[in-house]
C-alpha cells in the first residue's frame, strides 16, 4: 500500500497522479477508481476525489457521471489545436521576454541549454524533454505577463505527458537540440524578432507533421510504448 501523510491528502494524492500521468505510468484511457486509489494511498474516498477534481480542471482527467475518472486521451484535432494556441503564446513570450533578461537570466537560460546538451550526448529523452520544457517555460515566466503565464500553463498541462512522445513528430534530439542553439544565438544578440521567428519554426516542426497524420495514426502513437533513449536519427 502507498500510504501519503494525513496532512493535505488531496493535494499530495492529485500531485502523485499527476506526475504519473505525465510520465505516461497512466497511459490515456486508464480508468482511475476511487475506491481503488484510496486504498492504494489509505485514505478515505473525500481525498482522492478532491484529487480527480483537480486533475480534471487541468484537462489531464475526465469525470464520467456513474463510470468514474479515466485519464483524458487528446484528439489528434484537440492536440493540434493546442499546439496552434501554444505557438502563438510562445512566440509572444519571446518577444516579450528577450528585451528585459538580465545577464544572470541569460545565464540560466544557457545551464538549460547545457542540459540539453548533456542530454543529447547520453541520448536521454527524459531528460532532454524535462530541460526542453524548463526551456519554453523561462521565457513564459520572464515575459512579464501573468495572463499569458496563466494560459499557458492552462494549455501546457494537457500536453505534458506528450513532449516524449512527440519525438515521433519532430525527428531526433540533436536536430531540435540545433534549433535551441539558434534561438539561443539570437537572445544572446538581443535580438527578439529573430529569437521569435526561430522560436516560430521550431514549434511549428512537429505541428506540420502532425497534420500529415490521420486520426488511427495518432492513435498508435498515444498508446506506443513511451521513448527512454535511442532516438536514432533522420528528422
Amino acid at each position: 500500500m502507498t500510504t501519503i501523510e494525513a496532512r493535505t491528502l488531496g493535494e499530495q494524492i492529485y500531485q502523485a497522479l499527476e506526475a504519473a500521468i505525465v510520465d505516461d505510468g497512466l497511459p490515456p484511457g486508464t480508468e482511475l477508481p476511487e475506491v481503488d486509489l484510496a486504498e492504494q494511498y489509505g485514505t478515505s474516498r473525500g481525498p482522492v476525489r478532491e484529487a480527480l477534481r483537480q486533475l480534471a480542471s487541468d484537462g489531464l482527467v475526465v469525470l464520467r457521471p456513474r463510470r468514474g475518472a479515466v485519464v483524458r486521451m487528446l484528439s489528434r484535432k484537440e492536440f493540434l489545436d493546442a499546439y496552434q494556441v501554444r505557438e502563438v503564446l510562445e512566440v509572444l513570450a519571446v518577444c516579450l521576454a528577450v528585451p528585459i533578461l538580465t545577464p544572470v537570466e541569460l545565464d540560466e537560460l544557457d545551464d538549460l541549454m547545457e542540459r540539453m546538451g548533456t542530454a543529447v550526448f547520453r541520448d536521454d529523452i527524459k531528460m532532454f524533454f524535462e530541460a526542453n520544457g524548463d526551456f519554453h517555460r523561462f521565457f513564459v515566466d520572464h515575459s512579464g505577463n501573468e495572463r499569458l503565464q496563466q494560459l499557458h500553463l492552462q494549455l501546457s498541462r494537457p500536453m505534458a505527458r506528450y513532449r516524449r512522445r512527440s519525438l515521433a513528430l519532430r525527428g531526433d534530439l540533436q536536430s531540435s537540440f540545433q534549433e535551441h542553439e539558434k534561438i539561443m544565438v539570437a537572445v544572446h544578440a538581443g535580438d527578439a524578432e529573430l529569437a521569435a521567428d526561430l522560436t516560430r519554426t521550431h514549434i511549428s516542426v512537429p505541428q506540420h507533421r502532425l497534420e500529415t497524420l490521420d486520426d488511427e495514426e495518432w492513435d498508435r502513437m498515444q498508446t506506443a510504448p513511451v521513448p527512454t533513449g535511442r532516438s536514432g536519427g533522420g528528422r
